[in-house]
């Protein structure tokens, strides 16, 4: 296969960005699309030229680090991450388009990197659960009903690519904030922080940056890992429940 790469280069993030062409010849079309870049990047070092830098860890779809907009679309055409999305899904002689998240809260790093500490921000500021001290609880101690465990997997499956935020026209954030937020609320260990977990990390989340949520769904469309949409309406609902019991304790 030969392709045109139109391809984001950005030095850093106070310096302006442009899209810069390129051709590769002879893509195996069993290639990632990380393998693809690979042979690009070989190509500049070869001609003395700087190669595109590109953010990559695992290579299996586990990590969430390989996030990219390519041809407008997060991680690509098919709903996979971007290291497992293979050249086949490409035609020869194809244009591709290659650009960085695009969101307030995640700047540009360098050419397709960006920064998602917001990401880990969020995450912080309740992301956990009381653990208490002394020797490992016996793993059958705390029953958990089948559904919740289920829902709790469910959403425990979000890898933090960040596929959602570049996905959504506004830029937000909730589908992975509620991903985190409802994979502890429904697990009996999580319930020691669960009114104070959601409070605090969808203060967090608009404290990053991030833009509101109007249920346009390319959030979940987009999402390598299919976190649902409800998950969004499941975290409102544990938000008005945490307001109305804070309320409720400042009257008290």
């Amino acid at each position: 296969m030969n392709l045109t790469l139109r391809i984001w280069r950005q030095q850093s993030s106070e310096e302006e960005g442009a899209m810069v062409t390129y051709r590769v010849e002879d893509i195996s079309p069993d290639m990632s699309f990380l393998e693809m870049l690979d042979v690009l990047n070989e190509e500049l070092i070869l001609a003395g030229d700087e190669p595109v830098a590109f953010d990559h860890d695992c290579r299996e779809g586990i990590c969430g680090a390989c996030g990219m907009v390519i041809n407008g679309q997060a991680h690509g055409p098919e709903r996979t991450t971007t290291c497992q999305l293979h050249m086949r899904h490409f035609k020869d002689g194809d244009t591709v388009d290659v650009e960085p998240w695009r969101a307030a809260a995640f700047p540009v790093v360098k050419d397709l990197v960006v920064d998602r500490t917001a990401f880990d921000r969020v995450i912080q500021a309740g992301g956990y659960i009381s653990v208490p001290t002394g020797s490992a609880p016996e793993a059958h101690a705390t029953a958990v009903p089948k559904e919740a465990a289920d829902f709790a997997f469910e959403h425990a499956e979000c890898i933090g690519c960040g596929a959602c935020v570049a996905a959504c026209p506004n830029g937000s954030a909730m589908l992975f904030t509620s991903a985190k937020v409802n994979h502890l609320n429904v697990l009996p260990q999580g319930q020691p922080e669960r009114e104070t977990r959601v409070l605090d990390m969808v203060a967090a989340m608009d404290d990053q940056g991030f833009g509101g949520c109007t249920n346009t769904g390319e959030c979940a469309t987009a999402c390598p890992k299919g976190i649902p949409l409800p998950s969004i309406a499941a975290m409102n609902r544990e938000y008005l429940r945490a307001l109305r019991k804070e309320k409720s304790r400042s009257k008290g």
